[in-house]
């Protein structure tokens, strides 16, 4: 081995520690980040199903008795 790749290797091994510590984070990170991105599509595609359903629904008629408003409101115009 040269003696480059002697003092690459020692190195390294002195920084084991850290090396293993940052590529642990970094697979925690990464799957964190995958989570967030899977739980963000499940919710889009929850919240775009619901509003399809909901658009989709027969829109609910109600029907009211305005003759009363009606005759209120020509008595104040007659005056």
């Amino acid at each position: 081995m040269s003696q480059a790749k002697v003092d690459r290797y020692k190195e390294e091994k002195k920084n084991r520690k850290k090396i293993m510590a940052k590529e642990k984070r970094m697979r925690i990170a990464g799957y964190v980040a995958g989570c967030l991105v899977a739980a963000g599509i499940i919710g889009w595609a929850g919240y775009s199903g619901y509003s399809a359903y909901e658009a989709s629904k027969p829109m609910e008629t109600i029907y009211a008795n305005l003759d009363s408003v009606t005759d209120y409101m020509s008595s104040l115009n007659a005056e």
